[in-house]
């Protein structure tokens, strides 16, 4: 057994070191494209309970729908382009699909943020696009350092050690991203009332 004297810095890895090596890249590239698929299917059905619920009080603009819609396919699109290329195997592909999921994925959930404010009080309360907007403000604010310091750094290593030159770029940007996927969890969430 070894002993560890001094205090341990945290290692956060990425969502997709997770899912690098086999058999774990496996899994991984199936739970996505699940996810995916799970996505399409819940924005599909968010987008036909918004055009049902416009067609009385007509609320917005039916090509903001179908806008928000397509945007965040993109984004379910860029979730199966991560699942399909491995960070480490085909990392600018695996880079330009996981830029495509979360930027199309925080502007989906702001326009669905704006969609609940513009349908309040028939549709939403109060309480639940202040909750909607919450979570797309902190995915927001979170994509941001996100993609700055991903792309300060080499992405063809998993481990990281404390004393590395850009250990804090990978701290901040790795953070950033499990926040952001989280944000998006929660957001789909709020979905489940309507």
């Amino acid at each position: 057994l070894a002993v560890v004297s001094g205090p341990v810095a945290p290692f956060v890895p990425y969502i997709s070191d997770t899912g690098t090596k086999p058999p774990e890249s496996g899994i991984f590239c199936f739970m996505i494209n699940i996810s995916s698929i799970l996505g399409v299917a819940t924005m599909c059905i968010r987008s036909l309970v918004i055009e049902k619920q416009n067609e009385s009080s007509r609320f917005i603009s039916p090509t903001c729908n179908i806008l928000s819609l397509c945007i965040g396919l993109l984004g379910c699109v860029g979730m199966a382009i991560v699942a399909s290329f491995q960070e480490l195997s085909v990392t600018s592909v695996h880079d330009v699909g996981a830029l495509v999921a979360f930027g199309s994925g925080v502007v989906y959930i702001t326009l669905q943020s704006i969609i609940s404010y513009k349908s309040c009080p028939q549709w939403n309360t109060y309480l639940m696009c202040r909750i909607r907007m919450a979570i797309s403000l902190i995915s927001c604010i979170a994509v941001i350092p996100m993609i700055v310091f991903a792309s300060q750094i080499p992405m063809s290593k998993i481990h990281w050690i404390p004393s590395e030159k850009d250990y804090v770029y990978h701290f901040v940007s790795a953070i950033c991203e499990w926040i952001v996927a989280f944000g998006f969890i929660f957001f789909f969430f709020t979905f489940i009332r309507d």
